[in-house]
Formats: C-alpha cells, sequence, structure tokens
C-alpha cells in the first residue's frame, strides 16, 4: 500500500455541517481544499441523523429579544456582538441554501419557515456543494495528528484510509480547520459515534487551549432502549413518576424535573399526549428516527407511556471547545482554526447549551468564518517538506492493546456519563474523577498503542480520556453553580466568577480565569 500524499491551501478535518461550511468557503476565497472525514461526509454526524432547529431569528425586535434572553441564560458569559454575526450570518447562508434548492417547509401563511433543517437532505445537499466547488474529499479517513513546521505553525495533518486497508494519508496545507465536532465519550446519542475528541486532542498536542469545558454537562432524554436524543418531539411530553403522578408541568418546562427524578435513581415515564391529534402525522415525518424503536416496541407515544433515560451529550450539545481568538475562528495556534462542535460556544451561548438551534446556528456561521480565515492565512505561504507529526497518546505504543483502550473507555465514562457525576456535581466527587483520569493518563503512553483499527482505538481513547480532564479539572476551578455547571455544595452563582475559565494541558492540566472578560458586559446591538 503506497501512502496517499497531497499538498493543499487549506485542508479541513471534519464532514458535518461545520466542515462543509468551511470547505465551501475556502474554496470561495480561491483555495486548493481537501477535506478529511472521520466517517462518510454527508452521512456521519448528529445533524445528519435528523431534524434540527436552527437559530434564525430576521432583524428586529425578536432577534434583539433573543439575544438578551440568551445573555441572561448563559449566565451573562457571552458576547452580544457575536451573537448578532451569528444570527447575520446565518440568515445570509440560510437565505443562500435555499437559494440553491433546499425546500423549507411553509407555515399557515404560505411563508417559508426558515428556522429548521432536514439533517439527511441537509448534509446531502452540502456535500453535492462542497464536490461541485472542486473540493477533494477523503471518506472514512481519520486523522490522526496535526502537522507543524520548525517554528510551530499548523501545516496539515496525516491520518489512515479505512477503506484502503488503513493506507496511512497526509496532507501538507497551508491552515487547517478542525472541524471535527466534540465529545459525547460514546455515550451512544444518536449520530455521536464519531465523536470522540480526536480534534481537542490534536489542537492540545500543538499548543491550543480551551474555553468552557466545564459546560460539557449536556444531557438529553430518550427512549429507555434508544439514542435519540433529538429533543424536538419533547415539547408535546408529558413526564410521570413510576405512580403515574405527572412531573412538572410538561413540554420544555418539565424536563429538569423529570432530570431531577432520574437523577435520584427513579425511573421516568414520558408520553406525548400535549400533541394535537391533527398533527401527529406532521410529527412522524419531520422526525421518524424518534418513533421507530417506539413502533417497533409495540408502543403509541401519544397514548401510552414509555419510559426515557439521561444520555450525556458532552460537548457535542454542551458549550466547552477550542478556544477562538478571533472573528475569523483562529485559535491560539497559528494556522489552527476551529468551527462548530469543535470550538468553544461560550461566545454566543455562555454557560448554556445551544441545543440543536443555536448549534447549528453556530455551525454554519463559525465554518464559514473559519474556511476564509484558514484560506486567507494560507494565501502566499509555501508549506515547507519538513513538517513533523504533533501526535502523543496512543499513536506510538509498544503494541496492539485493544483492552487496553476499552479499560480507558470505561474508566472516562464512569467519570462523565452518570448523572452523580456530570448533572450534579461536588468537590468530593469532582476530586475523585480528577485523580482517577489524572493516574489514567501518567500511564497511558505506555498503554495505548497498535496499528490499524487498533490504532484508531487507542487514539480515540486517548481523546476521550483528555477531554473528560479538562472538563473535571474545569468544573472542579468553577466553585459556584452557573449555567449547565451545578455544585451541589455551592449551589449559588457568584458575581465575582462572571468570567469564562481557559484550559489546557496533557501531561499538567492546567485552568485559569480569561482576562479581559469585563463582569458587567451589556448587551448592544
Amino acid at each position: 500500500m503506497s501512502a496517499l500524499e497531497i499538498v493543499a491551501d487549506v485542508l479541513v478535518l471534519g464532514g458535518g455541517p461545520a466542515a462543509t461550511w468551511a470547505a465551501l468557503s475556502a474554496a470561495r476565497e480561491g483555495a486548493r481544499v481537501v477535506l478529511a472525514d472521520k466517517g462518510y461526509c454527508g452521512t456521519s454526524g448528529p445533524t445528519a441523523s435528523g431534524g434540527n432547529n436552527l437559530w434564525n431569528v430576521p432583524p428586529g425586535p425578536a432577534r434583539e429579544r433573543s439575544v438578551q434572553a440568551r445573555f441572561e441564560d448563559g449566565g451573562r458569559l457571552s458576547e452580544p456582538a457575536w451573537m448578532y454575526r451569528v444570527l447575520e450570518e446565518t440568515h445570509r447562508r440560510v437565505d443562500e441554501l435555499a437559494d440553491s434548492g433546499y425546500r423549507f417547509p411553509s407555515g399557515d401563511d404560505g411563508q417559508e419557515v426558515r428556522t429548521s433543517l432536514q439533517g439527511p437532505e441537509y448534509m446531502r445537499r452540502m456535500r453535492r456543494r462542497v464536490h461541485r466547488a472542486g473540493v477533494t474529499i477523503l471518506d472514512h479517513s481519520p486523522a490522526l495528528e496535526l502537522l507543524t513546521t520548525g517554528d510551530g505553525v499548523v501545516s496539515g495533518a496525516a491520518g489512515l484510509q479505512r477503506q484502503n486497508g488503513y493506507a496511512p494519508w497526509s496532507v501538507r496545507a497551508g491552515a487547517v480547520v478542525v472541524a471535527t465536532g466534540g465529545c459525547a465519550f460514546l455515550s451512544g446519542s444518536f449520530g455521536t459515534n464519531v465523536d470522540t475528541g480526536d480534534g481537542l486532542l490534536m489542537a492540545a498536542e500543538v499548543g491550543a487551549s480551551f474555553s468552557g469545558m466545564e459546560f460539557s454537562a449536556a444531557y438529553a432524554l430518550a427512549p429507555a432502549w434508544s439514542g435519540h436524543t433529538k429533543g424536538l418531539m419533547m415539547q408535546f411530553a408529558t413526564y410521570y413518576d413510576a405512580d403515574g403522578q405527572s412531573l412538572g408541568d410538561g413540554g420544555f418546562s418539565a424536563r429538569g424535573a423529570a432530570m431531577a427524578h432520574l437523577a435520584t435513581g427513579r425511573p421516568v415515564y414520558a408520553r406525548l399526549d400535549r400533541a394535537r391529534p391533527d398533527i401527529r402525522a406532521a410529527m412522524r415525518t419531520s422526525q421518524p428516527n424518534y418513533f421507530l424503536p417506539l413502533d417497533k416496541a409495540g408502543i403509541d407515544p401519544f397514548t401510552q407511556k414509555y419510559p426515557v433515560r439521561a444520555v450525556l451529550e458532552g460537548t457535542v450539545r454542551g458549550t466547552g471547545g477550542i478556544r477562538i481568538t478571533g472573528t475569523d475562528c483562529a485559535s491560539d495556534v497559528p494556522g489552527l482554526f476551529a468551527a462548530g462542535d469543535a470550538a468553544t460556544r461560550e461566545l454566543i451561548t455562555g454557560g448554556r447549551s445551544g441545543g440543536g438551534s443555536h448549534n447549528g446556528a453556530w455551525a454554519i456561521s463559525s465554518g464559514t468564518w473559519a474556511g476564509v480565515g484558514a484560506a486567507r492565512f494560507a494565501r502566499g505561504r509555501r508549506v515547507p517538506d519538513g513538517v513533523r507529526g504533533a501526535g502523543t497518546a496512543g499513536l506510538r505504543g509498544p503494541s496492539a492493546r485493544r483492552q487496553a483502550s476499552r479499560a480507558i473507555v470505561g474508566l472516562v465514562q464512569e467519570h462523565t456519563l452518570p448523572l452523580r457525576r456530570s448533572y450534579r456535581r461536588s468537590a468530593a466527587s469532582l476530586q475523585d474523577s480528577v485523580t482517577a483520569l489524572d493516574e489514567a493518563w501518567s500511564g497511558a503512553a505506555d498503554l495505548l498503542g497498535g496499528a490499524e483499527r487498533e490504532l484508531l482505538q487507542a487514539r480515540s481513547a486517548a481523546a476521550m480520556l483528555a477531554a473528560a480532564r479538562w472538563a473535571t479539572h474545569s468544573a472542579l476551578a468553577r466553585t459556584e453553580t452557573r449555567g449547565m455547571h451545578v455544585r451541589t455544595d455551592l449551589p449559588d452563582t457568584d458575581p465575582a466568577q462572571t468570567r469564562r475559565l481557559l484550559s489546557g494541558g496533557l501531561d499538567e492540566v492546567w485552568v485559569r480565569p480569561e482576562h479581559g472578560t469585563a463582569e458587567n458586559r451589556t448587551v448592544a446591538s
């Protein structure tokens, strides 16, 4: 097997909405673009698995109210200027998507409703647009490590081609966009099997820092035997305890009551009895994947109760990710840009989850900006031949160690997935997790290794472990309750901590407040 070697201007890592928008915008700048996806571009990842809401609010009072509400709800950690930028960019790109042939549904007034996207059709169309823009697409080609020059500038990446006998590939490029998604810790959440934090680990290995990693405790409710966590249907749900008593008032507002009940170890049941009979067929059409496991179980969710469980979605539906230092979505490492779930969303969501709505808008806008930024950074830059790989844990271990990878993944999941670990936190539980995860990392270089499939598993295990460490260290450092970060031992919000926390490091994890963040930011358009 011969290695695939390519020289390009911009390399985009990922295959979801942020990656495809980045590749498209970089190509429009005249750059030679390569996109390398861990899966098959257009079908892998959570967006392609179902319907998605979209934060697309037209200019006017409603937009002003939306920004103000999110600023307050996110613990005043967001930046209103960024929120307005995202809304404006999203509005333009959604119009562009419609002009390219994507068909939005019409409302009762006959006007198109452009506040949601059908994931499979959306991503199928984005792949086609990327291909037509002249982008070289490498499917089933997970990246293993970033490449850098002697002066530390990110200049490409290297990986394996899964469907070509695990032959190696490398792309030397003038700039790299990491749009590999976040980390859901292999929780089984729908479409997140590719989201193991690979891009976060690669970014850390070249010196990138992170922001908002404590806000990784994003859980969603799914049927007990399903991983379908698309939450749109739950606006029509009433939740019940084991005795049939309702929890809360139903709909989205009752989600907290249901989660609190689950956190005590008691079962929770849902029934979509708030849905009018005349819209039930439309609900099935909009998200057929939600109803499939229920239908297979012989349950009519509109008339019968079914058990639900809490599924962690980590930084995929959470907030933390690679720190953004410029309006072009540059990281704090030259040549490295970040977009979508791989990048922090604190700028627009603060300490709250962006759900599908804000996250979908962020993927479009940050992808667009990162692609343009990477293309302009690479313009006129000659990439030297002498690049070197920056990868560490899991890459150069002794031999095939599949059991070691499984053991690391199991340890990470033990300290992230349970509600007692992430939904409700305390200094004692967090310190316990920090100690166990740090100890695991100290031996990871010797334990994790292998070739071909085992090598990919080793890197994913190392990435999950690294992401869990940044999240738990950051949660321990935020000594208050704010947004989705809830400390049972510190239930109050501390005004003095109205600032973002940065984190990073591999052998030694560090956490520190971000400087220059005003404590009394006001909303202004």
